[in-house]
């Protein structure tokens, strides 16, 4: 029996533009994801849109009971700031109704609201006016955070600002996954510093407005193995740690950006555009505890050839086929649990093992009707096997002293996910798309058995 910390949180993770619905109505205006697909639907798989998802908008009450009834003590949604604040200055009431509501409900069948403010869901009044790239999108985003505060920190203790901002950066101004779908790697640093200043500037006003609650931040967190320990691909794997790990998890824990990291923009001519008072706002605004969102490592080698200064990431560091991997063949992701006992140790060992949890873990299976028994159930035994083996190592790093506070699958109930639209199927629930119609599957039978027992 692998017993987990006592209050240990048990629960899944899901967002408001992958899940409410309703996306262009009860007040909400648009966002990068509406307008894209309005703009060029062709790129989204099956031309599945944002604007129905998984209905919780409609079934947000019915779905509070479904998360008590597989276990789950707490759950991690997000708010849509396009919904809240639609310009970005006037509070639409239905949005205060619907979320005090929806928080309420959680609470009330005892599933404990963890709520995330930005998850990719760009208000289009603000990208109009240059998005991230612009510094008026951190005063924006801190008037949008704490109003989120004001209005329902009595019924939310523990927050977040953002979900994996690399990944905004990243998908956004490098790989084209992300509207505005540009490649420019300038750009992207720039994005990324502003971003991180949204995210003190929010949690300078959380402290202003909060006695009780907490807050933190969600990463993306693949730790990085080269592929040797020659020289080159050690600094391949170090520049890549730099780049997607420690670039915001350093500030945010530790209250500065690294030196190393400083240097090699420096090098490249990379460097963001910087103001009077940004060191002073990244010093002092440290969060409470870290959600670490992880699905695969990262493997790498040093380039064989890099262009100087650099254009891309991958001329600081290529991809390394590791030849004995096990893959999921359905997202094209190495599946390696080992590396959760490695960033529990992290954790502790370079982070003043501060509390953190496992903010998303899951895997992501096309068709999965194949797998339908005779009485309708989704027979997932291979997700079963996935969380139990990240589980085990996760238990290894708490037992040699690392805080981790819980584990949060991805996700809840099958949802929308960009581009790929309903391709990949994660949840608990099966989610039908014609009829919205949930029905559970045998990992979240498996997972309430988990949750009663505080382990497995």
């Amino acid at each position: 029996m692998k017993d987990f910390p006592k209050n240990f949180l048990w629960g899944a993770a899901m967002s408001a533009p992958q899940t409410e619905g309703q996306s262009l109505a009860f007040g909400k205006s648009a966002t990068t994801w509406d307008h894209w697909f309005q703009k060029s639907p062709e790129k989204f798989n099956q031309s599945q849109g944002p604007a129905i998802t998984s209905g919780v908008y409609d079934h947000y009450l019915a779905d509070c009971q479904r998360m008590e009834e597989i276990g789950l003590n707490s759950l991690r949604a997000s708010i849509s700031w396009a919904r809240l604040l639609p310009d970005g200055k006037t509070i639409n009431s239905a949005a205060v109704e619907f979320y005090r509501d929806y928080f309420s409900a959680m609470s009330a069948h005892g599933v404990e609201p963890i709520i995330n403010l930005f998850h990719f869901d760009m208000p289009m009044w603000l990208m109009d006016q240059g998005g991230w790239e612009s510094r008026d999108s951190i005063e924006a985003f801190a008037f949008y955070a704490k109003t989120c505060f004001e209005l329902f920190g009595d019924l939310v203790k523990k927050w977040t600002t953002f979900n994996e901002p690399m990944v905004h950066v990243e998908c956004g101004y490098l790989y084209q996954y992300h509207y505005p779908a540009v490649i420019d790697f300038q750009r992207a640093v720039q994005v990324g510093y502003h971003t991180l200043l949204a995210h003190k500037a929010a949690v300078k006003a959380f402290r202003a407005v909060s006695e009780t609650g907490e807050i933190g931040i969600i990463l993306n967190i693949s730790p990085t193995y080269p592929k040797s320990e020659a020289k080159a691909d050690l600094l391949a794997a170090y520049r890549s740690d730099l780049l997607n790990t420690r670039s915001f998890l350093d500030p945010a824990v530790l209250g500065s950006i690294p030196e190393d990291l400083k240097t090699l923009l420096a090098e490249n001519d990379l460097l963001p555009e910087v103001n009077a008072g940004d060191k002073e706002l990244i010093a002092e605004n440290l969060v409470d505890f870290i959600g670490l969102n992880y699905y695969q490592p990262r493997r790498v080698q040093t380039p064989q050839a890099a262009n100087r200064p650099a254009q891309m990431p991958a001329d600081f560091y290529a991809p390394y086929d590791w030849p004995d991997k096990k893959i999921n063949p359905y997202r094209g992701w190495e599946i390696y649990p080992e590396a959760l006992y490695d960033v529990a140790l992290m954790m502790k060992d370079d982070y003043h093992n501060i509390p953190w949890f496992v903010s998303e873990n899951g895997m992501g299976v096309a068709d999965e009707e194949r797998f339908m028994n005779a009485s309708g159930e989704i027979e997932d035994d291979y997700r079963i096997a996935f969380m139990e083996e990240h589980l085990s190592y996760l238990h290894q790093g708490i037992l040699e002293g690392s805080k981790c506070f819980g584990y949060h699958a991805w996700t809840f109930i099958d949802c929308w996910s960009w581009l790929n639209g309903y391709r990949n199927r994660y949840g608990f629930y099966r989610l039908d798309l014609e009829t919205l119609e949930r029905s559970v599957k045998k990992s979240g039978k498996w997972f309430k058995t988990v949750s009663q027992n505080n382990g497995f």
